[in-house]
C-alpha cells in the first residue's frame, strides 16, 4: 500500500500516527536481534517503517532482504531509503526493479551522504547528483506504481546557502513527483514552525 494513502487517512480522521526507521545490522547476530524485536513492536501499530540504505549500497540487498521480509512475515508497510550515492542509474533501475519484484512500493529518494571513503559528496559516473534527479527518474520510470517521500530540513541543509534556497530545491523535489516530505532531525520546535511557513 502507498503510505501517502494511510497518512491522509490519518489526517481525515485526525488520528495521531507514527513509523518506525532501522538499519540493516552488520552481522546475522544483529539481524536475528532486529527481528526479534521488530516482532515486538509490531504491536505499537506504526503506519510503516523505513529501512535505511548503507553509503554507495554498501547494504542494498540487506536493505532489500529486510524490506521484504517485514512486509511478507510481518505484515508491515516498507519504506525503503534509495540513495544516489556511488549508483550509477543502471544499478538504481536494478534496485528499483527487485523492489518492484518484493512487493516494495514505498521509496525515501536521497542523495545520499558522502561515500565511506570521502568527506565529500561526489557523483559517480552514470549517476545522479541530486534527490529531485532521482524523483523524477523514479517516475520516468515507473510513473505511480511507487510512492515517493523525499527529505526535508528544518534547519537548512549544511551545502545549502540559506534555508529559502534550502526550501526552493524541497519545492523542486515536490514538483518533480514526490509524494509527501520527511524532515531530517531537530530539536527547536521553532524552526520547524518556521519551516512550515516557508512551505506555505
Amino acid at each position: 500500500m502507498h503510505i501517502i494513502d494511510k497518512i491522509n487517512q490519518r489526517i481525515r480522521e485526525k488520528k495521531p500516527f507514527y513509523s518506525f526507521e532501522y538499519f540493516p545490522p552488520a552481522t546475522e547476530a544483529g539481524l536475528h536481534n532486529l527481528y526479534a524485536r521488530i516482532e515486538q513492536m509490531v504491536a505499537l501499530e506504526p503506519i510503516f517503517v523505513d529501512i535505511t540504505w548503507g553509503a554507495g549500497g554498501s547494504t542494498n540487498e540487506k536493505t532489500l532482504g529486510i524490506a521484504e521480509n517485514l512486509q511478507k512475515f510481518f505484515g508491515l508497510d516498507v519504506m525503503m531509503h534509495l540513495t544516489c550515492t556511488n549508483m550509477p542509474i543502471e544499478q538504481l533501475d536494478e534496485v528499483l526493479e527487485k523492489a518492484r519484484a518484493a512487493g516494495i512500493r514505498n521509496i525515501l529518494a536521497l542523495r545520499g551522504d558522502p561515500a565511506r571513503d570521502s568527506s565529500v559528496w561526489e557523483r559517480v559516473e552514470g549517476g545522479f547528483t541530486y534527490a529531485y534527479e532521482l524523483v523524477s527518474h523514479i517516475r520516468a520510470r515507473f510513473g505511480d506504481e511507487f510512492c515517493i517521500a523525499v527529505a526535508g530540513y528544518p534547519e537548512g541543509h549544511l551545502e545549502a546557502e540559506d534555508k529559502d534556497t534550502c526550501t526552493g530545491y524541497l519545492k523542486h523535489k515536490v514538483d518533480c513527483g514526490a509524494d509527501f516530505v520527511i524532515t531530517q532531525l531537530f530539536f527547536d520546535i521553532n524552526e520547524y514552525a518556521g519551516f512550515l511557513e516557508r512551505c506555505d
